[in-house]
């Protein structure tokens, strides 16, 4: 470990007061929660990290004005005005920068949820989603109050973040039965991790209205060959008759397979997990992972084993994780760690996390505690090999 991320951690360890919570897995420590940014003006949620091969971090996150200023009684997920922003850290995560930069202003409506990844080439992919305001005169689209869903779109920056291209539209999944506003079929969207396999291609988790039910979702694997500017469809991830899936993200073992980590409703909000072993051109059928909580962000430590964070949305409120084997084959076993359980309600998580150094992680999500502002929040974890 380098010299400089020692007393990174040893000055996070000296804060006077703080005491580590107890190690749910040999070596796994939680060390200090942070604020990234926090503005009483904005809403902000839905965040994304990524390293930067010089060290420098990049959180992206959904930033829309904080309507209870002018009077709201609620906050919601949909908003003209909701744009993706992000801030950026050189010193581990200990600064960050104080005014968002902005990433993409959607031409037609809010953008959700900013899900990066960092590709082989250092530029940086990022899906997205929109949703735009309509009158009461509009005619019949997917809507959730008076907005219209219009579906995903993807980003590129190449140079850190700094400008981006795009918006790149996907393809709508086969038999998409939801039309955005201009009556097409909404390109592919969805909340959660992409991944990139060993063998170069993009593999990217996208919902889709069931065969039986617009309103029920499930989800379906898209593929890209060049870093995400082009992608075709692979197939079926999960469905059921009962059960929704959505907000999933993916991760590329050791061996090869890829695992779906899925948000369900109908389930008792619990976790499903998904698995290929034939490279995406085929699933298993889903199984219950055996706990609660979504959505989920798989990052691989130093010795193969696998960080898992999820929000959680039950009393008491906050973000946990688990530490699973290479394989990621028997989740339910792996003994959970709460990162944080002193939310005001369920309107938090998302966490994403990165390795700072080989003993250190920054998990990001997005908190509120009493109700109070929705701001970009963080947990430092130690991480040390499995003896």
């Amino acid at each position: 470990m380098r010299l400089k991320h020692l007393l990174f951690l040893l000055t996070i360890v000296s804060i006077e007061g703080f005491n580590p919570c107890p190690a749910a897995e040999p070596g796994i420590k939680k060390l200090q929660d942070a604020v990234i940014y926090k503005d009483d003006r904005f809403y902000c949620s839905f965040p994304s990290v990524v390293r930067r091969p010089d060290g420098e971090l990049i959180v992206a996150f959904r930033r829309a004005p904080n309507r209870r200023v002018w009077g709201e009684q609620k906050f919601t997920h949909t908003d003209p005005n909701s744009y993706l922003v992000l801030v950026r850290s050189r010193d581990d995560g200990k600064t960050w920068s104080t005014e968002p930069e902005l990433m993409f202003a959607h031409p037609f409506g809010g953008s959700q949820d900013p899900c990066m990844v960092q590709l082989d080439d250092a530029s940086i992919l990022c899906s997205s989603y929109g949703w735009a305001l309509l009158n009461t005169e509009a005619k019949d689209v997917y809507k959730i109050g008076k907005f219209g869903f219009l579906g995903g779109f993807l980003l590129r920056s190449r140079d850190s973040g700094h400008s981006w291209q795009g918006p790149i539209l996907p393809p709508a999944t086969p038999d998409q039965r939801v039309m955005d506003p201009f009556g097409k079929p909404v390109p592919a969207f969805n909340r959660g991790a992409m991944c990139q396999g060993k063998d170069g291609k993009v593999y990217w988790a996208v919902a889709a209205s069931s065969a039986t039910n617009r309103e029920r979702t499930e989800t379906h694997l898209m593929v890209s060959p060049d870093r995400g500017q082009t992608w075709s469809y692979s197939c079926p991830i999960a469905s059921d008759s009962k059960v929704t899936f959505n907000e999933t993200s993916l991760y590329e073992t050791p061996k090869g397979d890829l695992v779906a980590f899925l948000r369900t409703e109908g389930f008792d909000d619990h976790t499903a997990l998904g698995r290929s072993t034939n490279h995406g051109k085929s699933f298993d059928h889903w199984i219950d992972a055996g706990f609660q909580g979504h959505p989920h962000y798989a990052l691989r430590l130093p010795d193969q084993r696998v960080l898992l964070v999820y929000g959680y949305r039950h009393s008491p409120f906050g973000v946990r994780a688990r530490v699973l084997d290479a394989e990621c084959t028997q989740p339910a076993a792996a003994p959970e760690l709460v990162l944080r359980d002193d939310g005001g309600n369920g309107d938090l998580g998302y966490p994403w996390a990165t390795l700072i150094s080989d003993r250190l992680v920054l998990v990001v999500y997005y908190f509120n505690q009493g109700d109070g502002t929705r701001h970009i929040a963080a947990t430092f974890l130690s991480i040390e090999a499995k003896k």
